[in-house]
This record gives C-alpha cells, structure tokens and sequence, in this order.
C-alpha cells in the first residue's frame, strides 16, 4: 500500500475522533490533552527497506528488521551493521516476512532475542513461527537456539501477524494473523487470529492459560481469539495487555486483552469482510473493543504505552502508529480502560506510512516507517 492522497487522509483524521455508535467515542473537547509538548522529530536510521520492527539493545543499540529482505540490522553511534542471520530460510510473501522482534529481559546474562517470522515447513509449504536466537559478544551475528512454536497458518502472505511481546511475568505473548481464512479466527485448534502465551525458553504453552491442558495443540497457546490482525501488542503499567488490530475497510481496533476472551472477528461464510468486527450475535460473551476507528480505517499497526514526565499529558498514553493515515494517535484512556480523548501531533503527519512504535531507554519514541522506498527508523523527543 503506498501513501493516500489529501482526500483519504482528511478522512482518516475525522474517523480518528468520531467512532460509529457501536464503537468507544473521544470524550468531549473540553476533556482533551491541553498540555502536549512540543515534538522534535528526527532521522534515528536511514536507508532502511520496510523495518517491521525495532528494540533497544545495551549501550544505546537499536535491533532493527526489515520484513522483506528478512535482515536483521544492528546500529550504534551511527553505524548500521547487517548481522549474520539466515535470511534466506524466512519466507517472505505479501504482508509476511521477518516481522515482530524481542529481547530477553536478561539479555546482559543469556544474548537472547526472539523473532516472528515466515519459515519453510520440511516436506514443502510455509508457516509463521517464533525462533529463539543468541546474539554474539560483538553484535555481529546471531545462533540458531530453537523454534519456540510454529504452524501459524499462511496462504497468500495476507494477514501474517506477528507481533511479540515479553510481559512483566515473563511470559511471551505473541499476536497472530488469520491469514485471510475465515474459519480461524472462531477455531480454537487453529493459531490464527490469536494471542498467544508461552514459555520464553521452553516454548510450552504457559501454565496458567485457559485450556492449557486440551488435548489440541493449538488451544493450549491460546490467550484470546476472535482477532483479524493482530499488529500492535503493549503492556500498561497496571499490567494489563492491550492489543492493536487492523480492520476491513472500518473499525481498526484498540482491545484490552483478558484471558479466554473472545473479540468476536468471524467472517464467514467464506472470507466475508462485510461482517463485523465484533460479532455480538455469537455465542457466548464478546469483548468489544476500548477504540475503534469508525469508517475508514487508518490501517493502525504497532502501539507502546508512553510514560515519563517529559509527556506532559501524553503521558500514560497508548501511542498507535498508521500506515494509511500516515500519523500517530494518542490515545489516553482511565483506569477502567475507558476512552477519554485521542491527539494527533501534526509533527507525526510529515514521515508517510509508520509502523512500529517502542519506546526509547531515555523516554523517547522509536517509530519505523514503511514507505518501501528510503524507509527509517525517527526519533521522536518531548520538548515542554
């Protein structure tokens, strides 16, 4: 998808703070941020190809990859090394490639990191998977250690997922995509449409999860269900696990992840995007989202919790990258997880599609671009 002209972008901003009755609305303007600091925005790494994602790495280090190339990119002081990672065994189709990216908690102690990605199944055909890597002392390259989980289904490359996220409890929560076929999101034997928690270093299912003593694979990794694809995955400071979801041509999703749950994505017969994507008329209990973006969609894809003084009112907001509306919002929201307003720095409409957003060691914002020519990693610096 490349950048929309004027008409789809102003469009995109109005669905931004109107939302369809069904969905959460912005708080009235009078409850809006009123104390928002100015935003310098700069060139942290240049001369990147689509980087699906970045973390911070010891001394001031970015890990950086780029999904369809599948290269892993390591860059400090301005420098920009390319390690050795067998690219050649992701598979890359369409929206899949080498996408979500972690470190380890203890990476000081263990060099672990951990990807997403498209992977060759032996016997033929393609899958997602989560791989577990070891990175070498001089941050030149990286080991095989094992593959975590795989069997995330695949067709087209459409809809692969795959975001990681390594919760305060340790586990690994991993967001999934439905890979376009309408049966997954609703099956519980099938990975797609997910989230799902495991074991960092075993790979097993994590033990508290629902149904982690099913007899069917899949159900045990199981942490919520009823997803599209799923983009973004953050976890606020109370705990809690919210996620970032693309919509059809309506209702990207910001949903606040409870275990079990089901958000209600199920487009079937077929693979029928007219249907919500939040079907109340399912059986059992359906978790609506906390935002939605009405119609149109700003195709939304990766958020972080931003949290330092610096903010002024943006902080303790969920910041969410947009790859059609090019721009961030910010969406701050009340201890219940109730919608209270969204902003939209314009110094965030000026960098085309953007992706991915971490959050820097010093309280800054990493957001990778995704314009498929001339691609970056910005730097985004709170000025009060």
């Amino acid at each position: 998808m490349r950048r929309l002209g004027l008409l789809a972008v102003t469009s995109a901003l109005v669905a931004t703070f109107l939302a369809p009755s069904s969905a959460p609305a912005a708080a009235p303007e009078k409850q809006r941020a009123t104390k928002v600091p100015a935003l310098q925005v700069t060139n942290a790494v240049t001369g990147l190809d689509i980087p699906w994602d970045v973390k911070n790495l010891p001394g001031g280090r970015l890990l950086i990859g780029e999904r369809e190339t599948a290269k892993l990119i390591v860059t400090h002081n301005g420098s920009k090394k390319v390690l050795s990672f067998p690219s050649s065994k992701v598979w890359t189709e369409g929206e899949t490639g080498l996408m979500g990216l972690a470190v380890d908690p203890s990476f000081s102690k263990n060099r672990r990191i951990y990807t997403c990605q498209g992977g060759f199944k032996k016997g033929g055909g393609h899958d997602v998977r989560v791989v577990a890597w070891k990175m070498n002392s001089s941050y030149t390259g990286v080991s095989y250690q094992k593959v975590l989980v795989s069997g995330f289904p695949t067709t087209s490359g459409r809809h692969g997922g795959c975001r990681l996220l390594i919760a305060q409890n340790g586990a690994m929560i991993v967001g999934t995509g439905d890979a376009a076929v309408g049966t997954n999101p609703q099956n519980k034997r099938s990975f797609g449409g997910k989230t799902l928690r495991l074991d960092r270093f075993s790979g097993k299912p994590w033990p508290k999860n629902k149904w982690v003593r099913s007899k069917y694979k899949a159900k045990r990794y199981l942490y919520t269900y009823g997803h599209r694809n799923v983009q973004g995955l953050s976890q606020r400071s109370d705990g809690t696990i919210w996620s970032v979801e693309q919509g059809t041509d309506r209702n990207d999703e910001v949903n606040k992840l409870v275990k079990g749950g089901n958000y209600g994505w199920n487009p079937v017969p077929g693979y029928n995007e007219s249907r919500p994507m939040t079907d109340f008329g399912l059986k059992g209990k359906q978790r609506g989202a906390k935002w939605s973006s009405g119609n149109p969609t700003l195709a939304t894809s990766g958020g972080s919790w931003v949290y330092g003084k610096q903010w002024g009112d943006l902080n303790g907001t969920l910041a969410v990258a947009a790859l059609k509306a090019n721009r961030v919002v910010f969406m701050k929201f009340d201890k219940a997880g109730k919608l209270l307003w969204t902003r939209t720095p314009d110094a965030l409409r000026h960098s085309g599609r953007l992706r991915s957003v971490t959050q820097a060691a010093n309280g800054d914002l990493l957001i990778t671009t995704s314009n498929n020519d001339s691609d970056a990693v910005i730097r985004v610096h709170p000025k009060l």
